[in-house]
């Protein structure tokens, strides 16, 4: 399992790469924002660890680049901002899951096998539903108004209410039944307020209702 981790702080990337490692990780280092997208073009890695205060380009930017490169390998964010704004930008942005440092290895490698156990297990091809379309290799999600790119959690969840059209779920639910209880209801949440939102940017035909803390995908 190849991972690219970029961390410019250098004592700190010595001691994670050396963790990985020691988890069975194949971990290739680099130090700011250039040195990745110089190493995710010329190299296939599993999953990406980016830390958002980088040199050159900083997480954020290098994220952005990988996605409109086409580039969907799951992206761990890592902030050193514990604030919902930067938790949002870095999830807005195609980002996977984020991770506040100071952080714990042992949740770091958690989240990291997650993300990556998730991917491969996520093998639909093509999900339909109104006049929606996932991708669900690429997580692009079109309609016949437009197109855009979910992130892995988001095309996950999708997939899930395509198949549960019209029942109601509680955050909590949604999080036991789609990610095995191992996020949040608070990011089980987040990550349905932007489908909703994404839903409506293409013109969806179908949405999120959004009533009592319950959360339902239907028509109209």
């Amino acid at each position: 399992m190849k991972v690219l981790y970029a961390e410019d702080e250098r004592q700190l990337s010595v001691a994670v790469t050396e963790i990985l490692k020691m988890e069975g990780f194949d971990v290739t280092p680099v130090y700011d924002g250039e040195e990745a997208l110089n190493a995710l073009s010329n190299d296939y890695y599993d999953a990406a660890i980016l830390d958002i205060m980088m040199p050159k380009k900083d997480g954020i930017e290098v994220l952005e680049t990988m996605r409109r490169d086409g580039n969907h390998i799951p992206v761990l964010m890592l902030t050193a901002k514990a604030t919902v704004d930067d938790r949002i930008t870095g999830l807005s942005t195609g980002a996977d899951d984020y991770l506040a440092k100071p952080f714990a290895m042992k949740e770091l490698v958690a989240r990291l096998q997650s993300l990556m156990r998730r991917s491969s297990d996520y093998r639909y091809s093509v999900v339909k539903y109104a006049n929606i379309e996932l991708d669900s290799k690429s997580c692009e999600l079109r309609s016949d108004k437009g197109s855009l790119r979910l992130n892995n959690p988001e095309a996950e969840l999708l997939t899930y209410l395509v198949h549960h059209v019209g029942r109601s779920f509680s955050a909590k639910e949604i999080n036991d039944e789609v990610w095995s209880g191992q996020e949040s209801p608070e990011k089980a949440e987040l990550y349905l307020y932007y489908l909703k939102n994404k839903l409506r940017q293409i013109h969806a035909d179908v949405g999120i209702s959004i009533k009592e803390d319950s959360f339902t995908l239907k028509e109209g």
